[in-house]
């Protein structure tokens, strides 16, 4: 199981796992119908989504956007929980935000959502920040409107660091060495590869060959203006340096505050978690 916040490295850590289950080879389907994201409640019925999942003779790899309290854990499930820091996560969400197409918003606004229909994202960057951290969609979260709170899934699954069925990979990691990463992934999961296949299993699991099989990866995406290519935007970070302001970081220092030291620490730096969650 993938569990990410928004734009944390989602789609980068299915692809991972679909590379390690499939090898580089063409997939059985796209990828979001290969690893569904099981919470979304707007793509297809449960049923449909629940019955595709109960078909599939691979080994499974499902994608949530739920911290660990609104999951029902299973021992039996191995967990990877990706995290990256907050500012990072946001640029990545203005640009996933304002790609979004009258698609997106009909689809988003239809039933009864939870948090309210999704508001047109405003063009003031700035403001969306401000609002970013300082609101929240649901009531036991601090921040993270109008999506939901990367803080507050981040600081969930922290407590559980430690158990040996959840496995915390950072961003910066992936970046800095994916191919170590790939290979604590795959022992995690305990999926076994040929050491000759690594090297164009990483190869593969690059950004830049990703976006440049998104198409085949992700199929036809009529949510977003500019489709895959602009799904798998430019997977970098440092981006907010240019446009946070000092005032914009004292908002975020205040938000930050309120987690565990040493997940701030984590998030904003990465490298391997310290040992000592709740569990």
């Amino acid at each position: 199981m993938v569990s990410t916040s928004i734009k944390a490295g989602t789609t980068w850590m299915q692809r991972i796992l679909s590379l390690l289950v499939f090898g580089t080879g063409p997939l059985p389907d796209v990828l979001i119908r290969v690893s569904p994201w099981i919470d979304c409640r707007y793509v297809d019925p449960l049923d449909e989504v629940v019955a595709r999942i109960e078909a599939q003779t691979h080994r499974r790899f499902l994608k949530t956007h739920l911290p660990v309290d609104a999951l029902p854990f299973d021992e039996r499930v191995r967990y990877v929980v990706v995290g990256r820091d907050s500012r990072d996560v946001f640029m990545s969400m203005w640009n996933h935000y304002r790609s979004y197409t009258d698609v997106m918003y009909a689809v988003t606004a239809a039933g009864d959502p939870p948090g309210g229909p999704l508001p047109r994202c405003p063009d003031d960057i700035r403001w969306l920040w401000s609002q970013w951290l300082t609101r929240a969609s649901f009531e036991w979260e601090p921040d993270g409107w109008p999506f939901w709170s990367h803080h507050y899934h981040a600081a969930a699954w922290w407590e559980f660091r430690d158990l040996e069925n959840v496995l915390l990979v950072h961003y910066n990691d992936l970046l800095a060495d994916l191919e170590a990463e790939m290979r604590r992934v795959a022992a995690h999961v305990g999926i076994a590869v040929a050491e000759e296949s690594w090297p164009a299993l990483v190869d593969a699991a690059r950004f830049e060959s990703m976006k440049r099989e998104g198409a085949r990866l992700l199929g036809p995406m009529e949510r977003f203006a500019g489709g895959a290519d602009t799904f798998l935007y430019k997977g970098s970070n440092g981006r907010w340096r240019d446009v946070l302001t000092d005032e914009d970081l004292r908002l975020y220092d205040k938000a930050a505050g309120s987690l565990d030291p040493g997940l701030r620490v984590w998030l904003e730096a990465g490298g391997r978690p310290p040992v000592g969650g709740g569990g």
